[in-house]
């Protein structure tokens, strides 16, 4: 029988070694590599073809999230399983949304993590516990109607949004419109007054419900 395959992609070396020493302990597990930011992720995966990879939602050069969009981008089959230390509400839905197979807080128990990478090899998906709450919560506040804007973007702000939409961060759209990253904050905090809304992934379904990208 064939272990399941595994890679470890987190900006903290002992956090690696922590869940490779538990993964390992189990006969059917082995981890093949491991990645310090997202770039060595997704060249990682690309490489070894693994069956799970174990994905830090915050790392330098490449996000998880971003990483696991260029992964799914690229039709591979390996399954994403986000590991961070928030319940980042924010991200849930969109990361569920890009196909991802589990989300893990790096509290978890050693045996429920084991649980989830067996899960999600079976083509399972596995959501904490503790989270399904949240992602409740999520999903209601997503689904109430959005109001109009008090008042109109301007061409700058809708630019922002655009790029919000497409889940860039504010340095990568700061690059993009050749401004600050501070600006690019300023116009964030514009859009979310002027449309109402809480947070920068309800811009996004805003931009999307409303075809403004």
């Amino acid at each position: 029988m064939s272990k399941i395959s595994v890679v470890l992609a987190d900006d903290h070396v002992l956090v690696r070694k922590g869940l490779k020493k538990i993964l390992e302990m189990e006969s059917d597990i082995e981890v093949v590599g491991e990645a310090s930011n997202g770039l060595e992720a997704v060249e990682e995966v690309r490489t070894k073809a693994p069956d799970v990879v174990l994905m830090d939602i915050n790392m330098p050069k490449l996000n998880g999230v971003e990483a696991t969009r260029v992964l799914k981008k690229e039709s591979l089959k390996t399954k994403v399983i986000i590991l961070t230390i928030y319940d980042d509400r924010e991200y849930l839905l969109e990361l569920l949304k890009t196909g991802i197979s589990g989300y893990i807080l790096k509290d978890i128990d050693p045996q429920a993590l084991v649980e989830a990478v067996r899960a999600v090899s079976r083509g399972e998906t596995y959501i904490q516990p503790t989270l399904t709450r949240a992602l409740i919560a999520e999903y209601n506040r997503l689904s109430q109607p959005i109001s109009r804007a008090s008042r109109p973007l301007t061409a700058r702000e809708k630019e922002v949004m655009a790029y919000i939409a497409e889940g860039m961060s504010n340095i990568e759209i700061s690059e993009k419109l050749g401004i600050s990253e501070k600006t690019v904050k300023n116009h964030v905090s514009s859009i979310l007054r002027k449309l109402n809304l809480m947070d920068r992934t309800q811009v996004a379904v805003y931009a999307l419900k409303n075809n403004l990208v």
